[in-house]
């Protein structure tokens, strides 16, 4: 797939706010605070600035919806497990990513951030769960590897692949990105691609 324009459309304060007449596939990205997300969309999108990245974790409180080719809506997600937030605020936060992965019936899929570098993270692990017991459809998308020699890149992202295999009968789709290298945009494009020509249900 070819991006040939991609823009902002709107910030949502929640779920209920979303767009009303979006009849269109919607690609959700979510993660935990500073995974990269906002670098991978702007990758994908081919468009450096138009989501906003920060130096400082959890920035994003809302909804951000970017339209594609006048067709298809990537969605950024607030990332979830920053602990320095409120106690407060990290409710309202729960009650708004659950509301619109449960309740946003033109989202087409989830793609799940996880940093290659990491080891298996107990609140990731935890929210996959979440979205299998629920039937979510999300994919795994392991970011940053250009951090990694390719040895050690093969070699993490295999132990985490083998820690879901634990807990899990079958994996769900899984791409390896770098927002540095564009490492894994056309995989994910393509996907979407694919996915855009299946009827909203």
């Amino acid at each position: 797939m070819i991006v040939n324009n991609a823009r902002f459309v709107v910030s949502a304060p929640s779920a209920a706010k979303c767009p009303a007449d979006a009849k269109r596939h919607e690609y959700a990205f979510i993660g935990r605070s500073n995974v990269g997300k906002s670098s991978l969309i702007n990758m994908l999108l081919g468009r450096k600035d138009l989501a906003k990245t920060s130096s400082t974790p959890g920035k994003t409180m809302l909804i951000n919806y970017f339209l594609v080719n006048d067709e298809w809506f990537v969605v950024d997600l607030p990332g979830y497990g920053y602990a320095a937030r409120s106690k407060a605020d990290r409710a309202k936060l729960e009650k708004l990513i659950k509301d619109y992965i449960l309740n946003r019936m033109e989202m087409t899929t989830l793609f799940v951030l996880v940093d290659s570098r990491h080891a298996p993270q107990r609140i990731d692990l935890e929210f996959m769960e979440w979205l299998g017991e629920n039937g979510v459809p999300f994919s795994i998308v392991f970011t940053k590897l250009d951090k990694l020699s390719s040895t050690a890149a093969k070699k993490a992202t295999e132990v985490y692949l083998s820690a879901l295999m634990e807990r899990w009968e079958e994996l769900p789709p899984v791409f390896r990105t770098s927002s540095a290298d564009r490492r894994g945009r056309e995989a994910l494009l393509d996907y979407i691609e694919e996915l855009n020509n299946l009827p909203l249900e």
